[in-house]
């Protein structure tokens, strides 16, 4: 009986592989093998060469904005998933779900409006004397720009992932925390936050991860010059310079740099 029932489990667990297999690991293999070959089909190291000469502040500058961003969407989806949690706040919690369901592209679009020099915002803050809108400053065309957007954007799975976490801890622990006089604040850091750490970290993977392989919000706030997330590298590599090999290079890179956080992720799903 328990061999029939892993079978049937294998079984529908294949198609789902072989999307996996086809889509994912087939294609980085290739452009594994790729970034070691020239365009004749020679062996070299000479694209991970140019890779490091050319990219490697742009590698730097890639991990710091997702880290930065990343900091931001967990510090505010553990306090809004914690206050949600304690109050129920339900409307709370549909507003920080709405980003969800918009586009990347729609982000880049709304946040270059929004964090332009004379956008909404300078134009918000120059009614109350805060900003002048002859000299405004630039917020879209930077690195914070870029933060402020892919922190938002990934806020609703933060908040997604953070508050199904905190659902699962108990009453009981929640009121022997009042009893003791403890707020909100103090039930969600000592209490929910503590018993939620490994889904918090899981939370925290997928969306570093998602936030390193991010084009479409650093290609329409961006600078366009200076350092430049590894996306955009990878982008103008193949489509104007027609340099596969730096190209799988750069790619290879980002996999590696996303493969220490991937493998936790592998190892709390195991172990869940």
């Amino acid at each position: 009986m328990k061999r029939l029932r892993e079978t049937s489990w294998l079984i529908v667990a294949v198609p789902s592989l072989a999307i996996v297999v086809w889509l994912f690991f087939l294609p980085f293999i290739r452009s594994a093998v790729t970034s070691f070959q020239t365009e004749d089909g020679a062996w070299t190291f000479q694209n991970y060469i140019t890779a490091y000469r050319l990219y490697a502040g742009d590698v730097l500058y890639t991990i710091f904005v997702s880290g930065v961003s990343l900091i931001a969407v967990l510090i505010i989806g553990i306090l809004v998933s914690g206050f949600a949690r304690i109050y129920g706040g339900g409307v709370v919690e549909f507003l920080f779900k709405i980003p969800l369901f918009v586009p990347f592209v729609v982000v880049g679009h709304a946040m270059r409006v929004f964090l332009a020099p004379h956008g909404l915002l300078n134009s918000a803050l120059a009614q109350i004397g805060l900003v002048n809108l002859d000299n405004p400053p630039s917020i879209a065309f930077s690195w914070v720009g870029i933060s402020v957007a892919l922190a938002w954007k990934n806020m609703a799975l933060a908040i997604l992932l953070i508050l199904g976490a905190f659902e699962s801890v108990g009453d009981t622990f929640l009121e022997a925390a009042r009893n003791f006089g403890a707020g909100w604040f103090r039930q969600v850091k000592d209490v929910l936050l503590p018993m939620s750490l490994t889904s918090i970290a899981v939370a925290a993977v997928l969306i570093f991860t998602s936030m390193l392989a991010s084009f479409s919000i650093p290609m329409m706030i961006g600078s366009g010059k200076g350092a430049q997330m590894l996306m955009i590298d990878v982008y103008y590599r193949i489509v104007y310079q027609h340099d596969y090999g730096v190209a799988n290079a750069l790619g290879v890179v980002s996999y590696i740099t996303a493969m220490g956080a991937a493998v936790y992720y592998l190892r709390s799903v195991t172990k869940g």
